[in-house]
């Protein structure tokens, strides 16, 4: 009989951890940041075919880095959840709380028991309805949840995306505004010109659907 190798849980969390950052950090970062009428999504992406960004009920928009086809896979279930919910329940009942919570428990779960862990971020971005604060939640590789403010990045180089953020970001920008602060950030965290820009936006503005899509001309004239 043979004696099956150990590996001491200890180094094989940190093996999963490190190969799933260094999957995510070969992919192209996204941030959202609130501006003046909701919330805006920009994402690096040369891809007019491949979306990072998508609507996933009401007021509540998706976003994903990493392996497309991962993120594409929990994308499909939340909004698979979020109908679900609305239809036995009532819309108001779907909340970016309680799909982040499920994606957070997904992720959790498929880190913990498959030999692979999802090598991917995701965003869930939600509009608010009385004039509180956006929702804005951030869920890792491993199933940890956060709840940010104000603005976001993830992906490999969320760090310096944050840390250009802090310094151009400010209450009440236009749309614009945020499309040139989110480029500028882009700029100072990857130190070249972007290859291609997906935008995308939560809009109070835009009625029950708030989600849609921004071109390029909009935001740059």
């Amino acid at each position: 009989m043979t004696i099956p190798f150990y590996v001491a849980p200890e180094q094989l969390v940190r093996d999963k951890a490190e190969f799933a950052r260094k999957g995510i950090a070969r992919g192209r970062s996204l941030v959202a940041m609130d501006y003046a009428d909701g919330v805006l999504m920009i994402a690096e992406n040369p891809s007019t075919a491949l979306r990072k960004i998508s609507e996933l009920y009401d007021r509540i928009a998706f976003a994903g880095v990493g392996r497309y086809n991962e993120f594409e896979t929990l994308r499909k279930a939340g909004i698979r959840q979020a109908d679900l919910t609305g239809y036995l329940y009532s819309r108001d009942d779907v909340t970016a709380m309680g799909l982040a919570t499920a994606f957070s428990q997904t992720l959790g779960m498929i880190f913990i028991r498959d030999p692979k862990p999802f090598e991917v971020e995701i965003l869930i971005t939600e509009l608010s309805a009385n004039g509180g604060d956006h929702r804005l939640f951030r869920i890792s590789y491993d199933g940890t949840l956060y709840d940010e403010r104000r603005f976001v990045a993830i992906g490999g180089k969320a760090e310096r995306l944050s840390e250009a953020l802090e310094g151009l970001w400010r209450p009440g920008m236009s749309l614009r505004e945020a499309f040139a602060a989110g480029e500028e950030a882009f700029r100072q965290a990857e130190g070249r010109e972007s290859e291609g820009w997906e935008i995308a936006a939560l809009d109070a503005n835009a009625g029950r659907r708030a989600f849609r899509r921004i071109d390029l001309s909009e935001v740059t004239g």
